[in-house]
């Protein structure tokens, strides 16, 4: 009919309008409980990333995900990574205390066993009655259910989470995903930690070390500045540390024979920076200065670490020793020139060949013996003030004719000997000749050394206001334990006992370089080969 009015099924609008109703509470409580559910998981992840106390993140964890949950109680084992056994590290809830001492289960046994062994989250029903317990006494606990997920860190599996109620629960499989993800939030929280604690421990270590060891430390970033200082050093240098740090090392007052090596160490290439050198106190101690690079956590060059040992007490025995052998030395060159002189006759009348072959086995030794006192006495006119003959010396023109030299030494063992200059050197105020025999002494060192077909390396440069001459061999390299005993008068290295010398050559390069208003040093490691240097000045002071 026309103009009508259509007629309204009102019972279907009621039962449309309550079943929206009721889909629009029960959406709004399902966005409530995943809104909680990641309120939750926030909570946890702003905890554990805010703190590194172990503690802390364990009881906020717990307290959290029993919220969301709905259980009564929780609990966090952690696995011993030494012994696999799983031990509990916190709960809440629970009536017994099992965290203090911490029940341990075995490796593999039990259900905890289980999760880890199959890496999957478990829903334990009627817990009162399961035989596979591995704690018995945890059926006293009034609990039903047990909801337990393994917790992952850095790919590996670091404990178990566990959930328990009183009731006979059926577990809400949507918060599965929700719980592996808080566990591993939590085994990450935990792994950062123990690697926190374990620094401290390790640095609490190191303190304890740094502050009784007899040895000086210093450490410098790149630049030089001085960052740490140990008592020891403090006490050898007469410095407090105090006043030193930041500050750089060639801005200090520290002595003029420890900064001048450091000063050249930090323009030097990543494969030069070892080194060892002597450090002359004003007060008349001698100190030895190993020089070490350290790296940063990308390999990268992060500063320096200097140690230093007390050879006071060692220079002052060599000391001695030397005024008693020298003065042997001048008691004996007249007898010694009798006896070759006596000798050179005798060889002269003799026509016996054995007695000859006698003769010049008792002349070479006699030749020995006069080397011997050569050096003796060559070291004894430096040290009481010998005045050397400076003259302006083209150091490089020098240095391939001392090389020169030595060239039958090394053919006569199949060595080659390189020689790179690296900067255009110059002339520099030498004593040509006895830089020309300290030079010398160290090509001889590394020609004994070297093994039959081995490579010497001669090398020069300039660092600063120093003309440094390097000569680096590849034989077995000198323990570290020794090296600061090379330059004593007499040291020999036990394992180079079968190669003849005075133990002097060293010596005389120390004493011939320190005359010249320079510094020797070394760098070897076993197996590696040895470095033995001169630092030269570039003009007179």
């Amino acid at each position: 009919m026309r103009g009508s009015v259509p007629i309204l099924d009102t019972d279907n609008l009621i039962r449309q309008n309550q079943f929206l109703t009721q889909e629009v509470k029960r959406q709004t409580h399902e966005v409530k409980r995943r809104v909680d559910q990641m309120t939750a998981l926030n909570l946890v992840a702003t905890t554990v990333s805010q703190s590194l106390d172990l503690d802390h993140i364990l009881t906020v964890a717990l307290k959290a995900v029993t919220s969301v949950t709905g259980m009564e109680a929780g609990g966090i084992s952690l696995l011993d990574e030494h012994t696999g056994d799983v031990f509990l590290r916190a709960q809440l809830g629970w009536e017994q205390n099992f965290t203090n001492p911490p029940r341990r289960i075995p490796a593999g046994m039990g259900i905890s066993g289980q999760v880890i062994r199959e890496d999957r989250l478990m829903v334990i029903t009627d817990l009162q009655h399961r035989d596979d317990l591995a704690i018995p006494s945890f059926r006293d606990e009034p609990f039903s259910t047990m909801v337990m997920t393994p917790m992952h860190a850095g790919g590996r599996i670091i404990g178990i989470l566990s959930l328990m109620s009183r009731h006979f629960n059926d577990v809400d499989e949507s918060l599965f995903d929700l719980l592996g993800v808080v566990a591993d939030t939590v085994a990450a929280a935990l792994d950062n930690a123990r690697l926190y604690k374990k620094s401290q421990e390790n640095q609490n270590r190191l303190s304890a070390i740094l502050q009784s060891t007899a040895d000086g430390i210093i450490a410098t970033g790149v630049a030089g500045n001085i960052q740490l200082m140990n008592p020891s050093a403090e006490q050898m240098l007469g410095v407090r540390a105090q006043t030193l740090l930041n500050t750089l090392i060639q801005e200090t007052h520290l002595p003029e024979t420890l900064c001048a090596p450091l000063r050249s160490l930090l323009h030097l290439h990543l494969e030069d920076q070892d080194r060892s050198f002597s450090v002359k106190l004003e007060g008349g101690g001698v100190l030895m200065a190993f020089v070490s690079p350290v790296y940063g956590l990308a390999n990268e060059h992060d500063g320096w670490v200097i140690v230093l040992q007390d050879v006071t007490h060692l220079r002052a025995a060599e000391e001695t020793r030397m005024q008693f052998v020298q003065a042997a030395a001048h008691d004996m060159r007249n007898p010694l020139g009798v006896t070759m002189t006596s000798l050179g006759t005798l060889q002269s009348l003799v026509e016996d060949e054995l007695a000859l072959e006698v003769i010049d086995v008792a002349l070479s030794g006699v030749n020995r013996m006069q080397q011997l006192l050569d050096d003796l006495l060559h070291l004894e006119r430096i040290e009481s003030g010998y005045a050397f003959n400076i003259s302006e010396i083209d150091i490089t023109e020098l240095l391939y004719e001392v090389v020169a030299q030595q060239r039958a030494l090394f053919e006569e063992k199949s060595q080659q000997c390189v020689v790179k200059i690296k900067d255009r050197l110059g002339h520099i105020p030498i004593d040509p000749h006895w830089i020309s025999r300290a030079l010398v002494n160290y090509l001889s060192n590394a020609n004994k050394y070297t093994p039959q077909g081995g490579q010497i390396r001669v090398k020069a440069f300039i660092e600063g206001d120093f003309v440094h001459i390097e000569v680096k061999d590849n034989g077995l390299g000198i323990p570290h334990e020794v090296q600061s005993r090379l330059f004593e008068r007499f040291y020999r290295v036990k394992n180079a006992s079968k190669e003849r010398g005075s133990g002097l050559g060293l010596a005389i390069v120390k004493s011939v370089v320190e005359g010249h208003g320079g510094q020797v040093y070394m760098r070897s490691k076993v197996g590696e080969g040895s470095t033995f240097g001169m630092m030269l000045p570039r003009r007179l002071s």
